[in-house]
């Protein structure tokens, strides 16, 4: 990633016009225009968040924008990932029986601050993770205080940064769950972006768990929206 001096408004930008030149407008029906103006209003958000932090590393993102399957479903998102230097379309793995993807949610006690656009604050991810059975990884992010991962915001860090998504540091997704023991996660198969799943109980060497500080909606005037952590709680200034 970058070296250069990092500006959050600058980034900001940058992730809107990536979303942009990927189709985001035409896959969400509302044109490149209106989509640029739905997340628009996160820019001040995302500068008072970022400004004097660190700048984006392989491994950690200060935030990143996320854009929800109420305005673009996964199914339509996944085929525009690649991975870095890549050509070939990410994909939804076929274990994904018809409409799976629909009941793989955010569980109870997590609270998405909007349901059509946000930022996740803070992001990483998870290769310590890598080898450790999902359900301990989990309870130990908890644990933390930090966010297990939706899809969406899998996919969201993989369309921004596609060095993120690298050999033996894959990562799972345990923000969203269907009730059973399947835990999503995002790793490399035919040379491109896969979304698949694994069970909760299984380790792998090459795949870790990803987490996040906080999500946050835009500002709103006179007061701030709160960042949510775990449990949809104000988080800690």
């Amino acid at each position: 990633m970058s070296t250069a001096a990092f500006e959050p408004g600058a980034e900001f930008d940058r992730q809107v016009r990536r979303l942009v030149d990927l189709g985001y407008g035409e896959l969400s029906g509302l044109g490149p225009e209106r989509f640029a103006a739905l997340v628009a209003p996160l820019r001040d958000t995302a500068v008072t968040a970022a400004d004097g932090g660190p700048a984006p590393e392989e491994g950690h993102v200060p935030f990143l924008l996320v854009v929800t399957r109420d305005v673009v479903p996964v199914e339509r998102t996944m085929p525009v990932t690649t991975l870095h230097g890549g050509r070939l379309p990410g994909f939804v793995d076929r274990t994904f029986e018809p409409g799976a993807l629909e009941r793989f949610v955010a569980p109870e006690g997590v609270e998405l601050p909007d349901r059509r656009a946000y930022l996740l604050l803070d992001v990483e991810r998870g290769e310590e993770f890598c080898g450790v059975v999902p359900d301990d990884a989990m309870r130990v992010v908890g644990e933390r205080g930090r966010t297990l991962l939706t899809v969406e915001e899998g996919v969201a860090l993989i369309t921004q940064y596609p060095r993120v998504l690298a050999k033996n540091k894959c990562f799972s997704l345990g923000g969203s769950r269907s009730g059973d023991r399947r835990v999503p996660a995002l790793w490399i198969s035919r040379k491109a972006p896969k979304l698949g799943w694994c069970w909760a109980g299984n380790p792998h060497t090459w795949l870790g768990m990803a987490s996040a500080g906080a999500r946050r909606a835009q500002v709103r005037q006179p007061g701030h929206t709160p960042a949510t952590g775990t449990g949809g709680e104000p988080a800690a200034p």
